[in-house]
This record gives structure tokens, C-alpha cells and sequence, in this order.
């Protein structure tokens, strides 16, 4: 099944799932998004690294540029409810339909409210290989069907 998003690749194959990865904010810890970004690409997923010290604006840039299909962020600064609103709205002000999953500390008593502002998935620190890129295919995958 091909989207708009994701065509037709190389030999008939489709193509791969493109990720932007991202550090909201001032956070400066960027080894466990590395280790994701890893993680995706040995999954097969083509990542875009953006790194450090990202701007909402930057991240929606990235996003539009590179026909992402999923957006990864990285929390570990207590910044979430606060940024998570302001990346969902900026791609609704973009008209982008992709979905975001944040990794990171995250309390579970924030997790409703994440789910509800629009958030695909919530991983915390120590998820597996196969939990990180399930979570990034069931949120591509849930927002293709409409959910």
C-alpha cells in the first residue's frame, strides 16, 4: 500500500519510513536519541537527524523538506506538556498530517494527556529496538487508517 508520502522506491520496493528526529529546547542529552536514530535506521527506516536545540519552527522546516512521515522527539526536561502542544499545533498550522512520538522521562500521569492533546506514542528510557521502531510503524500506520 503506497501513500503520498511514501512512494513507489527503488526495484518496485516501497520506500523506506523517513523519520525527523529531534531535541526540543535547551535539553543538551542527545546520547539515547542517537542510539534511536540508530535503532531506526537498522530497522530500515531512513532517519533525519536534527540534533540538539531544536526550534518547533526548525522541526516543521525539517518535516516539509524531507516529506517526513514521523516525527521523533526526545524529553528529558520536564518540557513536555509545553512542547508537545506547540509542535502539534505548528502542523496543523502547516496542514502536515504526521505523527509524533516522544521518547524520553515522562511521567506516567501525563501519558492521558499526551494521548489526548494528539501525541502517537509515548516510549520511555530502556525501550527495546523492536518497541522503538513498532511504535513508529502503529503511529504511521494508525494515522494512515484515520485514527
Amino acid at each position: 500500500m503506497m501513500t503520498e508520502s511514501q512512494g513507489e522506491g527503488v526495484g518496485g520496493r516501497e520506500a523506506p519510513i523517513r523519520v525527523v528526529l529531534a531535541k526540543l529546547g535547551l535539553d543538551g542529552h542527545d546520547r539515547g536519541l542517537k542510539v534511536v536514530a540508530r535503532m531506526l535506521r537498522d530497522a530500515g527506516m531512513e532517519v533525519i537527524y536534527l540534533g540538539l536545540r531544536q526550534t518547533t519552527e526548525s522541526v516543521i522546516a525539517a518535516v516539509e523538506q524531507e516529506d517526513a512521515d514521523v516525527i521523533g522527539l526526545s524529553m528529558h526536561n520536564a518540557g513536555h506538556l509545553a512542547l508537545a502542544p506547540r509542535i502539534l499545533q505548528a502542523l496543523a498550522d502547516s496542514g502536515l498530517d504526521v505523527p509524533v512520538v516522544i521518547g524520553g522521562i515522562v511521567p506516567e500521569a501525563d501519558l492521558y494527556t499526551l494521548k489526548e492533546l494528539g501525541i502517537s506514542a509515548v516510549l520511555h528510557p530502556g525501550a527495546s529496538a523492536v518497541e522503538v521502531a513498532e511504535a513508529v510503524r502503529s503511529s504511521l500506520s494508525a494515522r494512515r487508517a484515520g485514527h
